[in-house]
């Protein structure tokens, strides 16, 4: 893995030259270590567009994989902006396509940017656990995806991905300059459109929309092994 300086010293760089050099650094470490495989890609060809992606989280190595495996889709991905402060993540966005979001937050600026997007007909990535996983395994998914889906009524298709956890562990310590690649192999499952779950007459704002969230999260549950599953076993 290149080291913090060097990735400051190539992110110093004009925009052109920095995306080139850090496209053929990840297609490289990607090619060496990343075995990748790739399953229901026709599900997305089948579909109504836009689309709002939603997937599970377990590596900053997610994006760099997803980004690969739907690059032909134009998809934007939803990232905490945290990514961008560190100097080798922030080389490695330069291959994913981003909208930026504040953490922990609700960021309206940013849901206007995402809202507006697919409304203007360009497809989305959305982690609705809004971190990745310590444990290896899906955490609770919070609600900010079911407003984007009813603000948008875009077709909502899931995304399985694991073993990218083995790809690029998580530092423990929470350096991520310091995660590396590993040889692993790494499956992404995509599924079959998820419908968003109508509002049952009288019932309260928060039960529909736990019920529809949890809805969403098993739609990507089921894509996974069952030891991934976590939370939505």
């Amino acid at each position: 893995m290149i080291s913090p300086k060097v990735a400051k010293f190539i992110n110093s760089m004009p925009m052109g030259i920095r995306k080139y050099i850090s496209r053929k650094i990840v297609s490289t470490y990607l090619s060496k270590y990343a075995e990748l495989k790739v399953s229901g890609t026709e599900n997305i060809d089948a579909a109504s567009k836009p689309i709002i992606f939603i997937g599970n989280h377990l590596s900053n190595a997610d994006g760099l994989i997803l980004s690969e495996v739907l690059g032909k889709y134009d998809v934007s991905f939803v990232a905490g902006i945290k990514l961008t402060g560190d100097p080798i993540t922030a080389l490695g966005m330069h291959n994913v396509k981003t909208i930026n979001i504040k953490p922990n937050s609700a960021d309206k600026e940013a849901l206007t940017t995402i809202i507006s997007n697919v409304k203007a007909g360009k497809n989305i990535f959305i982690f609705p656990e809004g971190t990745r996983s310590r444990t290896g395994s899906m955490i609770e998914g919070k609600k900010g995806v079911i407003l984007i889906a009813k603000l948008t009524k875009a077709t909502i298709i899931p995304v399985g991905v694991y073993g990218t956890e083995k790809l690029m562990p998580i530092d423990k310590d929470g350096n991520m300059s310091s995660e590396n690649f590993h040889n692993a192999e790494v499956f992404v499952n995509v599924g079959k459109p998820v419908e968003l779950l109508a509002r049952e007459k009288g019932e309260e704002k928060h039960v529909f929309e736990e019920r529809c969230l949890t809805h969403m999260m098993k739609s990507i549950a089921a894509l996974l092994p069952e030891e991934y599953r976590g939370y939505y076993k």
